[in-house]
């Protein structure tokens, strides 16, 4: 089962979760060790470069799990009441949060007038430069990335509540795809 269904999700959707998941950690991670190099540092140069590329992967993953989104019918929530509202909210946040990061990282990266290079593969040009666009779009990146973090790992827990407390497929539903029932 490739595609969602009511019951459950399909295995490309189950794929960019848990890719984009790793990468989200992955490179809030490295976001936190590389402001902290300096100059002189081997890394310096290197380190923007892979977590700028991993970014882009990012987005891309992103207009994907929004175009499933929209093409294949949801799973069915397991909860009631304001907890299905909650959850919608969240889910609607980790849309969000991920896309203001990519534009604020592109705002960081082009701040100085030059194109935004991914892997040196993808050049996206500079189309906005402001005075001060660099350290106004970093601390937008730096707290976004903080409430991303924050709801991720919200996120993460309330689907282990739901497997360990509620004895609901939750949790399961994301792991593998669920028969039709």
């Amino acid at each position: 089962m490739w595609r969602n269904r009511t019951s459950g999700y399909g295995w490309f959707a189950i794929g960019i979760h848990w890719t984009m998941a790793v990468l989200i950690l992955g490179l809030f991670g490295l976001g936190l060790w590389m402001v902290e190099l300096n100059y002189y540092s081997q890394w310096y140069r290197i380190a923007p470069f892979w977590h700028k590329g991993f970014g882009g992967v990012v987005f891309v993953l992103l207009l994907l799990r929004l175009m499933i989104r929209l093409r294949d019918p949801q799973p069915r929530a397991l909860g009631a009441g304001a907890e299905v509202k909650l959850a919608k909210a969240v889910h609607l946040m980790l849309y969000l949060l991920p896309l203001a990061l990519v534009i604020s990282g592109y705002l960081i990266s082009t701040a100085d007038g030059r194109a935004l290079a991914l892997f040196d593969l993808i050049v996206i040009p500079a189309l906005v430069s402001f005075p001060g666009q660099e350290d106004l779009a970093g601390q937008i990146h730096s707290v976004l990335a903080w409430l991303l973090i924050a709801l991720v790992t919200a996120h993460a827990l309330a689907a282990i509540k739901h497997h360990v407390i509620d004895k609901n497929a939750t949790l399961i539903r994301i792991l593998k795809p669920q028969k039709e029932l």
